[in-house]
């Protein structure tokens, strides 16, 4: 547009404020002076580079063309995912002698045209994964002057430097003491150790129980808990699409300790052991879908039982009761064509308080605790059909239960006491010997038990927190691994069920858990 008539062109410091008003018109052909552009207040800014110091953030309002920054004693601690998404043009980013301690996962998304990256002297210990995903055109990367971990957060790292055409300086580690001031392009990826495993709560069940058993009928998982504050023995069915324990049935059992399943012969029987009112076996009828008591067990002999064991042995199944009254005696039942019948009364008067089937180089034994004596050992006689005593555990007393497990060829025995240390020992031939003492001030349970190749120990206790132990083969002993927790727990029984692997924790006084076993990659 040309002036009008009249009028004339403003000229010297006119046309200054006019131009700093935005209001003017210009001769034709004349260009308006270019803006300087935006830059935050913390910064020097040319076109295309950009120098910040003491920067609160990472500056948003800087030109989209940026292709070098560098941000120097900056006063944050963390930079994040896409930080610097908002100038995808950069080439050459410098991140030295901050603050920064963490390094978000994928930081520096949608810098595909960086080439240098420098993020030297801060205090980083540990980078994300996915830290450097997204840069297509790095070519040097500079992580000199940081306190770097090398433990399995780190171990990407060292797998990503094995791959990189990156030019990366020697970077050092830190930390654990064992690594201390080891160059981490030297690490071996098979020295982290970094795969542990967790057990977490995967379901409750809102009521208190004093046993758990698992049994699988008509190719189906089930679980029988004794419940004396519900007066009955419950049993779960699992469901494998929701991955839950849901109610089935409740036998009739107005002050139950132990429900015991029993399948044999394709039959299904459980053995209900009560305080008070006798004991009895119930049978699973399929042609009406309903346990039917078929049998009473003698009171005489099995007055106040606490812990039932089933076996079989040469083809023939059996189940054993262990009393804790001062006139029974735990009892051997033998199962015929017409139901279950006392084949043995074994251990009278000695108030026993469990009892735990092992076979042993091939020989059949019982190992039976009680509140009076040490565990005795039975061995079963085959030309007799029947137990013979064999010795005494050591001389520990007042053990609560005893348990078995085996590594590789060994035996051993958790002892659990109330009072006093529990013990852990290996059967040694015709001895045993200590291994260790755990402290367990209140304990009624101590349950190992293997998850693949591990071997754990649940330890409970009326005091305290649960505590789950993990076999060091090296050293041949348990070391802590986690808390459980769980009051008053009475069994622990490890559960696999298909792809889920379970630990159920009854409770005496609280609900009874479910919790599952979860493996964990550290490094992720």
């Amino acid at each position: 547009m040309g002036l009008c008539r009249g009028t004339r062109a403003p000229g010297g410091s006119a046309l200054l404020l006019l131009l700093a008003l935005g209001s003017v018109w210009l001769p034709a052909g004349a260009r308006r002076p270019p803006r300087p552009p935006p830059c935050p207040p913390s910064c020097s800014c040319t076109r295309d580079t950009a120098f910040c110091v003491d920067s609160k953030a990472i500056p948003r309002n800087l030109p989209p063309e940026v292709i070098s920054l560098t941000m120097v004693n900056a006063a944050f601690p963390e930079i994040r995912e896409a930080a610097f998404a908002h100038i995808p043009s950069l080439q050459f980013l410098l991140l030295n002698s901050n603050k920064l301690a963490l390094i978000g996962d994928g930081a520096f998304a949608g810098l595909s045209h960086l080439q240098y990256l420098f993020i030297e002297n801060n205090d980083i210990q540990a980078l994300a994964k996915g830290t450097f995903r997204g840069l297509k055109s790095l070519t040097h990367l500079d992580l000199r002057g940081n306190a770097l971990a090398c433990d399995c957060k780190i171990k990407w790292l060292v797998e990503w430097l094995e791959t990189t055409n990156t030019t990366v300086p020697a970077v050092f580690c830190s930390s654990p003491g064992q690594r201390q001031g080891q160059r981490i392009r030297d690490l071996a990826l098979a020295d982290f150790e970094c795969i542990t495993t967790d057990f977490v709560v995967h379901q409750v069940l809102p009521f208190q129980a004093v046993s758990a058993e698992p049994f699988t009928y008509a190719s189906d998982l089930y679980l029988a808990l004794a419940q004396p504050g519900a007066s009955s023995c419950t049993v779960l069915k699992w469901d494998y699409v929701e991955r839950k324990l849901r109610d089935f049935d409740r036998i009739p059992a107005h002050s139950a300790v132990h429900c015991k399943p029993i399948v044999a012969h394709e039959q299904l029987y459980v053995v209900v052991a009560q305080l008070f009112g006798g004991s009895y076996i119930y049978r699973w009828d399929t042609t009406v879908d309903k346990f039917i008591k078929i049998q009473d067990i003698d009171s005489q002999k099995t007055r106040k039982p606490n812990d039932i064991e089933a076996f079989q042995i040469e083809g023939d199944w059996y189940f054993v009761i262990a009393d804790s009254s001062k006139a029974g005696s735990t009892s051997l039942y033998r199962l015929s064509q017409n139901g279950f019948y006392s084949h043995q009364a074994l251990h009278a008067w000695h108030r026993d308080t469990d009892v735990e089937y092992v076979e042993n180089e091939g020989k059949p034994r019982l190992i039976i605790s009680s509140s009076s004596q040490a565990p005795v050992i039975y061995q079963w006689n085959r030309a007799q059909k029947q137990f013979t005593p064999q010795g005494e555990v050591g001389d520990v007393l007042d053990v609560q239960m005893v348990k078995h497990f085996k590594v590789k060829r060994d035996h051993f025995l958790c002892l659990s006491r109330y009072i006093g240390d529990s013990k852990v020992v290996r059967w040694d031939g015709p001895r045993f010997v200590e291994l260790q003492t755990l402290p367990s001030r209140g304990s009624m349970v101590m349950q190992p038990f293997a998850v693949g190749q591990r071997q754990y120990l649940a330890l409970g206790s009326d005091f305290s927190f649960t505590h789950v132990y993990l076999w060091e083969e090296e050293k041949q002993k348990f070391a802590k691994f986690q808390e459980l927790s769980v009051q008053a727990p009475r069994a622990f029984r490890y559960v696999p069920a298909a792809d889920v692997q379970l630990l159920l924790a009854p409770s005496f006084k609280a609900n009874t858990l479910v919790y599952r076993h979860v493996v964990v990659d550290l490094s992720l």
